[in-house]
């Protein structure tokens, strides 16, 4: 007896009774250009991971992967970028994204949250549990997060020493560009909808969302774009990333055809070189290389291809916080004596420390050198460089949206509103391993408002939320600011005394 089984729609494409693609537990299939995956449905939301949107050939340009013949089952992250880190697997077959969806169905049209990772240019995950997608998903986006060539892989200036590596201080953005153009041409079978791409990113990752609206070869790719404690302003001159480059092959003791050939483990290694420039550790990021990069992504100016795209940028109050412990050395020996020169240490404006402290005190008399520090090197460091592009957006009439986070973690109140609290914030993972925030109702709620912001924007360009404060754009006569706290309120020229403090001097990205 022969048994006609009935077929269902799943994903654009027919599937076999039975199935069960939307069904809790059970497996999804999504047909694309890109070929046909298999992915899991749990909780109403249905996950892809591990797609492998391209070739990464060492130092060269990456290279799109051809659609795929046979169907693929997209249940596991993929590796991660070969890094200094406990990250694993490790492979520099690293170019993977994951998908999140509440609705697989052609038609549906979600908007894309496209995450970039942080980690700097030096290490980071798109499949870190703090981000997570698919509580963000919940909220009827479509989530995307990947992996991309990083530190000497993503971003070693070979192309004044070798005519074979054209790309290669700018590797790691191309991957950026190739995995939006897959997201473009694929996404609408996931339920995305390919003319509301968000491109968004904490720490490096901002930095890299703010380098890819500099970059022709990112022109239409990007409809809405956020960055998250993170962001560029200059990018590394050539000259400079040539003597990091030298400095670097001179410590592998080869050239850059021999680091070509090198096992990746030896690359890795050699990543604790002095920087040449700086005499910290070897930086590697974006490179002014008149090819993928041709101007820096927002000095002197916005760039103009970016001022049609809405921009959503935020901070928080206490950044640097997160790079210390309360117990160790660093902070138990702060005091009046070596203030200054700690300072002094991690800002790259050229102020005075003396005057730096001198202002300090006499603003917050009843603050420690400790809390000093921490507050002059965020203001100095991290904060300046998001008022950077917020104020070339503003002179140039481009819509931003600037925060400033004020939310104290209920895990660590010591640590304040750390750099990038708002990532699990945003994510909804506060339950997370590592996410710092807590998880009691009151950090639920803050999480669901930031959440709200965010998938507006997501939505329509524009963060406004019926029956939420007013949230203006930043302009330089107000400089309106929401602050995120358990009660969210805007604020017009928050912290201006330090903000005008540290604006005598120009700025330059770290590490540039």
């Amino acid at each position: 007896m022969t048994v006609t089984r009935r077929l269902v729609l799943a994903g654009g494409v027919l599937l076999p009774a039975g199935w069960g693609a939307f069904a809790q537990g059970s497996e999804a299939l999504v047909a694309c250009p890109a070929g046909r995956f298999i992915g899991k449905r749990i909780d109403g939301i249905a996950s892809f991971s591990g797609i492998r949107y391209g070739r990464a050939p060492r130092f060269l340009a990456p290279i799109a992967t051809p659609p795929a013949k046979e169907t693929v089952r997209a249940l596991e992250y993929g590796p991660v970028c070969p890094q200094a880190s406990n990250r694993r697997p490790q492979s520099e077959d690293c170019l993977v994204l994951n998908v999140w969806t509440p609705d697989a169905r052609r038609g549906a049209r979600l908007p894309v949250m496209v995450y970039i990772h942080g980690g700097g240019y030096a290490f980071g995950s798109g499949g870190d549990a703090i981000t997570d997608g698919r509580h963000l998903a919940r909220r009827d986006v479509v989530v995307v997060t990947l992996n991309h060539r990083l530190n000497a892989l993503g971003y070693l200036y070979l192309a004044r020493l070798s005519s074979r590596f054209p790309d290669s201080g700018n590797a790691g953005q191309l991957d950026l560009v190739l995995a939006l153009r897959w997201v473009r041409d694929n996404i609408a079978a996931f339920g995305g909808d390919p003319a509301r791409i968000m491109a968004f990113g904490d720490s490096g990752g901002g930095g890299k969302v703010t380098t890819l609206l500099a970059m022709p070869a990112a022109d239409g790719l990007i409809h809405r774009a956020a960055t998250i404690s993170g962001q560029q302003v200059t990018a590394s001159g050539p000259l400079h990333a040539t003597r990091r480059a030298e400095a670097y092959l001179a410590r592998l003791k080869t050239d850059a055809s021999g680091a070509a050939s090198l096992p990746v483990e030896r690359l890795i290694e050699a990543l604790d070189t002095a920087d040449p420039i700086s005499g910290g550790p070897i930086y590697m990021g974006p490179v002014l290389d008149q090819r993928a990069l041709a101007r820096h992504p927002f000095w002197p100016d916005a760039p103009s291809q970016s001022l049609r795209i809405p921009m959503l940028s935020g901070n928080t109050r206490d950044e640097m916080r997160a790079f210390s412990d309360p117990d160790s050395d660093f902070v138990r020996t702060m005091d009046w004596n070596n203030l200054a020169p700690r300072i002094a240490a991690e800002l790259p404006v050229d102020v005075a420390p003396e005057h730096i402290v001198g202002e300090y005190r006499r603003r917050l008399p009843a603050a420690d050198a400790a809390e000093i520090y921490f507050r002059a090197t965020t203001a100095g460091r991290s904060w300046r460089g998001q008022l950077e592009v917020a104020e070339a957006r503003a002179r140039a009439g481009a819509p931003l949206w600037l925060y400033q986070v004020d939310f104290t973690s209920r895990a660590d109140p010591w640590r304040g509103a750390f750099h990038c609290i708002d990532v699990p914030l945003v994510f909804g993972t506060i339950d997370a391993p590592g996410a710092g925030a807590g998880n009691d109702q009151i950090v639920r709620a803050v999480s669901g408002a930031l959440q709200d912001r965010f998938v507006a924007f997501a939505q329509t360009g524009d963060p406004a939320v019926p029956g939420a404060d007013r949230w203006p754009n930043y302009d330089l006569t107000r400089r309106d600011t929401l602050i995120v706290d358990v009660r969210s309120r805007v604020a017009a020229d928050p912290r201006k005394w330090e903000r005008e403090l540290f604006a005598k001097a120009p700025y330059l990205q770290p590490g540039t």
